[in-house]
């Protein structure tokens, strides 16, 4: 008993991180109806900034505080509410959710640029005297962990008297409901919003700088894996009660200080139970726990109000123009198989390979989300579902590579369709939450067994041999990775335009009235779901055999957050952004390393940075699609269609103008209404 109750306490401080990051998710979600996941972002910044102040600098602990909490935290979240999410409150839920990740890709690399690369060791927390040991009879805590426990303690009374006895609370409901009836009855929506960005930052500033005393240096994923267990709490308070969150975040970390404690370091069961807890929790919750069921339905009153969306861009274009669209598509692919064949050297030759398989796996994002309108964050681990068995299947059985790339492909679907029967009992952002957790359970769990990945070296995938033909020659495994490309983007595009892709719109604009029609909403999702997977299990296999191995670093469940980003930002129902998003993806970087701005520090240089740089120009543009949600490709399209168009008719106008006047005045008018004279 004296070891669980040592245990247990333990957990508190743990628990109470928990517990206080996943207030301030709650705290955004309730008073904006944004779900952020870029929360644990926002943590490193001031956790950064904190260390740089604290240890680098060797500032005071309540000036370096100051600063990097009570001054950057609201700071932050004032800058954000006025420069983008004011403008997202009558959004629709998936471009709040889009733009968050798009600041949770691009903010982590701001703050590295301005942090530099070296590594942040031993950061320090906000007690005075941290060697300090409180002791009650057998257990004892630091003085850290002793100031987490209460911090967290006046902050949870604080808001819950904010939003249970305050106006400024029942301002705060209000606007998330309906903003713009909020402001009917003399509200300032825009303060009100503001003061609760505000609130959320400086919590988001505080949970950072008490988590980083936690981790061995300060780190951006560190904070996003651990925004997960918050994330975990806050679905135990049902997203909207304050104290149940409170008590989800301590639950959580008590219990994983106790498995720590109880289950032996070595056995499987502890190696992968573990790590994979708040995942577990998660998705276990999203599924079962009675208050999250149907919060987060509600349409704001006044959402008719808003104008339609623009029609596609096919819609405004002639038959002629059309014609000559398509001939220019062909002209360009004949024009990039003959320069790869003939032109390209070695380096050039693999990165566009990599590109057009990166469209394969792009593809599966336009299925789902274009085609099923959900926002999936496992693409990555789908992709490495299909590499992976594709791996095993050729190392055990000696199968043939290029068959096996589908049946791994076919995993990969009969994974995405169980994950897709218990997720048909949920939409929006908690199945993005559940496709999330999924990807984290499978990259911490799944993916170190030795079954799956053979370690951490991973699995060996040759090239294809197919008769005489040996795709160990790079132009031929393009000219490969072509074909599939090709193949599977018509197959997007009839399954689009046919009885799946019309049941798939019929859903998006109303379950209910689909459902009226004799649509069947649980086969649609699950075909959608198995299709995604197994497009993005294609494409996983054929990266593998590309780079020769399927390693586990290829398929992290970042790089799918950073898919969906780029996917959605150029046009998720377009299979033309899908591919230009895969070529973007490996060459904007490549393009960036070749520009040497020497009149900037080596940090700012895209020479000498290219990747950070890339990410974030990556998550920015995602900040555009509240604005244009068919995305910049599509949006450009139109407008070039729209200007033809109308370039074309003043042609004609002006062409009609000279036929009129060289044929002369009319008569009639000439001679007056007498007739000749």
């Amino acid at each position: 008993m004296t070891d669980l109750v040592s245990y247990a306490i333990r957990g508190v401080p743990i628990g109470c991180v928990f517990a206080l990051m996943a207030v301030g998710v709650v705290l955004t979600y309730k008073t904006s109806g944004v779900f952020n996941l870029a929360f644990g972002a926002q943590a490193f910044v001031s956790a950064a900034v904190y260390y740089e102040t604290r240890v680098r600098h060797d500032w005071p602990i309540w000036l370096a505080f100051l600063v990097a909490v009570v001054a950057l935290g609201p700071a932050i979240g004032y800058v954000l509410d006025r420069a983008l999410f004011r403008h997202l409150r009558t959004a629709p839920p998936i471009a709040r959710l889009v733009t968050s990740l798009g600041l949770l890709v691009a903010i982590p690399q701001m703050v590295q640029i301005w942090f530099g690369n070296s590594p942040a060791y031993n950061p320090l927390g906000i007690a005075p005297d941290p060697g300090r040991i409180f002791r009650w009879g057998e257990y004892a805590l630091d003085a850290n962990q002793v100031a987490t426990i209460l911090v967290t303690l006046l902050v949870v009374a604080a808001l819950t008297v904010l939003f249970r006895f305050s106006a400024l609370g029942l301002r705060m409901r209000a606007v998330v409901e309906s903003p713009r009836m909020s402001e009917l009855t003399a509200i300032n929506a825009d303060r009100v919003g503001s003061s609760a960005w505000m609130m959320s930052s400086f919590l988001a500033g505080l949970s950072g700088v008490l988590l980083a005393p936690l981790f061995a240096q300060v780190e951006a994923n560190a904070f996003f894996t651990l925004l997960v267990a918050a994330v975990a709490a806050a679905a135990f308070g049902g997203l909207s009660s304050i104290p149940l969150t409170f008590a989800g975040g301590l639950a959580l970390g008590v219990l994983q200080q106790v498995l720590a404690g109880y289950l032996p370091s070595d056995s499987v069961v502890s190696q992968g139970l573990r790590p994979a807890l708040p995942f577990l929790v998660l998705f276990l919750l999203l599924l079962f726990w009675p208050p999250l069921r149907g919060i987060g339905r509600a349409a704001d009153p006044l959402a008719g109000v808003d104008p339609p969306p623009p029609a596609p861009a096919a819609t405004v274009r002639s038959s002629g123009m059309t014609t000559m669209t398509r001939v220019l598509a062909v002209a360009t692919v004949a024009g990039f198989v003959l320069a790869a064949l003939f032109w390209f050297d070695a380096f050039w030759l693999l990165l566009f390979t990599k590109g057009l398989i990166f469209g394969v796996i792009f593809l599966s994002i336009t299925v789902l989300t274009g085609m099923g309108g959900q926002v999936s964050l496992s693409q990555a681990a789908f992709a490495g579902v299909g590499a992976f068995a594709t791996g095993q299947l050729v190392e055990n059985f000696g199968l043939p590579v290029l068959p096996t790339m589908f049946l791994g492909a076919l995993v990969a679907a009969v994974v995405g369709a169980v994950l897709a029967i218990p997720a048909l009992r949920l939409d929006g952002l908690y199945l993005t939450l559940a496709t999330l957790a999924f990807a984290l359970m499978w990259e911490n769990v799944l993916v170190p067994q030795t079954w799956v990945s053979s370690g951490p070296l991973g699995v060996d995938v040759p090239r294809p041999l197919v008769g005489p033909v040996d795709f160990t020659d790079d132009r031929a495994f393009l000219l490969l990775c072509l074909v599939v490309l090709a193949l599977v983007g018509l197959l997007v595009l009839l399954v689009k335009r046919g009885t799946t892709g019309r049941y798939l719109d019929a859903l998006r604009g109303s379950e209910l009235a689909a459902a009226s029609i004799g649509v069947d909403r649980t086969r649609a999702r699950i075909t959608t779901f198995a299709l995604s997977a197994g497009i993005a299990g294609l494409g996983g296999g054929l990266l593998a055999s590309q780079v020769g191995r399927a390693t586990p670093t290829d398929y992290v469940f970042f790089l799918g957050l950073f898919w969906v980003v780029m996917v959605v930002t150029l046009g998720d129902r377009s299979v033309q952004a899908a591919i230009t998003a895969g070529m973007s993806f490996l060459l904007v970087p490549e393009l960036l390393s070749r520009i040497d701005l020497g009149f900037l520090p080596e940090i700012l240089n895209p020479a000498d940075n290219p990747a950070a740089i890339a990410s974030i120009l990556f998550g920015l543009g995602a900040l555009t699609y509240a604005k244009h949600p068919e995305g910049i490709l599509e949006l450009q399209t139109r407008r070039s269609i729209e200007r033809v168009n109308t370039w074309g008719a003043a042609l004609a106008r002006r062409r009609s103008a000279t036929v009129d006047a060289s044929d002369g005045p009319d008569p009639a008018v000439a001679n007056g209404p007498g007739g000749p004279r």
